[in-house]
């Protein structure tokens, strides 16, 4: 979201966030950080992070994914992937030979209604499989995915999205995800999971390459609660990249203490917009957990979010009831529950074992993941499409878990 407060005041804000923004630049090499602005202006409100490595004293127990409740995940995963109608392209046309279908433009990820949902449909078939290998879906989720990454498909794709006119195809969030589909395949200790790693190494490499460019280059953090955010995007990303990319991690490092790294006063009472399925105030937070250790972390939310409460309510954030589920914009506040859920036990994760805000987050944690775990039916595509990836994402405690055994 957009600064509220005139330069004057941001200055004030960096002032008081000096203490932080040192102590990033010291692990990161990255002296840009002490000249960071100061975050969107909010007077109150929570945020969630969580730190790298999240050991599991840090980490409360949450319910246990059944094979029951992954085979239905994975039946919206399947009902979709290779579903070409409905489809929202966001398409560049150079000439008329560019008024194609979507199964010729992106051969590999034209289902789902639209290219990033697609990617992060196969990213579940792919983490629930690795997960559930003797479970009754799990064939047909390899049949998917063997028909989707084959060498063809994936060159497709590289045709497209490599043409100089899209480089900011799917830029931010689908491109993270494509990432994390990336890091499942390699995680999985598989002979087939192998080869498909191998073949989607093109497309992971420009995804890379087209984030780690682009983020230096923004003057400012992309504060929205919908696909251009950056915070949620780099939280993907630096993932992928603390096992795979030393170099990106740094750089992801950096920019995320250039950009947030002088957040002050968040406030959730501005939250949420009516299309929203990603919180800014919390995401960011999510991002700061994975670059500060817990007690730089605790001080760091302490000014960024100072209404967490520390007296295990859950009431200082309730989950969103959208109004109508058919409808694919405002059926988003079903998934802002769903990330909202994981957010904040990144947050609790990330902040040290005694530090009383955690039962307050794992509280709110509780709430947000119950209403968003109802909502995830295949009554509408609107939502049947996406959500199964986001309760996926939670239940499975990705965001938290990036080992092979994650």
């Amino acid at each position: 979201m957009a600064t509220r407060f005139g330069s004057a005041r941001r200055a004030t804000w960096r002032d008081r966030g000096a203490g932080v923004i040192l102590w990033i630049a010291f692990i990161t090499g990255a002296s840009a950080a002490l000249g960071c602005h100061a975050s969107a202006g909010r007077s109150v409100g929570p945020r969630p992070a969580a730190n790298t490595p999240v050991t599991p004293r840090q980490r409360a127990p949450a319910p246990t994914l059944t094979a029951a409740e992954a085979g239905r995940f994975a039946a919206l995963a399947l009902a979709c992937v290779h579903r070409e109608y409905p489809n929202k392209i966001a398409h560049v046309l150079t000439g008329p030979e560019d008024a194609r279908p979507p199964h010729e433009l992106t051969p590999a990820f034209f289902g789902c209604f639209d290219w990033h949902s697609a990617v992060h449909g196969h990213w579940v078939l792919a983490r629930l499989a690795r997960r559930f290998p003797d479970a009754p879906f799990a064939a047909r989720a390899r049949a998917a995915l063997a028909r989707s990454l084959t060498p063809e498909h994936i060159a497709g794709e590289l045709a497209y999205i490599g043409a100089a006119q899209r480089g900011g195809f799917e830029r931010p969030y689908g491109l993270a995800w494509l990432l994390q589909l990336a890091a499942e395949l390699r995680e999985w200790d598989d002979p087939q999971a192998r080869a498909w790693s191998a073949t989607l190494e093109p497309l992971e490499r420009l995804a890379a390459a087209r984030l780690t460019e682009w983020l230096p280059r923004l003057s400012a953090p992309i504060r929205v609660g919908e696909h251009s955010q950056t915070a949620f995007a780099m939280g993907l990303a630096l993932d992928w990249a603390d096992a795979r990319d030393p170099s990106a991690a740094a750089l992801l490092r950096r920019q995320a203490a250039r950009m947030y790294g002088s957040d002050r006063g968040c406030n959730l009472n501005f939250e949420p917009s009516g299309h929203d399925f990603l919180s800014p105030c919390l995401a960011a937070a999510d991002l700061m957990r994975r670059v500060l250790p817990p007690p730089a972390f605790a001080g760091w939310l302490r000014a960024a979010l100072p209404g967490i409460p520390g007296d295990g309510d859950a009431a200082w954030l309730t989950p969103e009831r959208p109004s109508d589920r058919s409808d694919g914009k405002l059926v988003h506040l079903d998934g802002l529950n769903l990330s909202r859920a994981w957010m904040l036990a990144g947050v609790a994760a990330g902040l040290p074992p005694d530090d009383p805000r955690q039962t307050s987050l794992r509280a709110a944690m509780t709430t947000h993941r119950a209403a968003g775990l109802e909502a995830v039916t295949d009554e509408h595509y609107a939502g049947g499409h996406w959500l199964g990836s986001f309760a996926v994402y939670l239940t499975t405690e990705r965001g938290l878990t990036r080992s092979a055994a994650g």
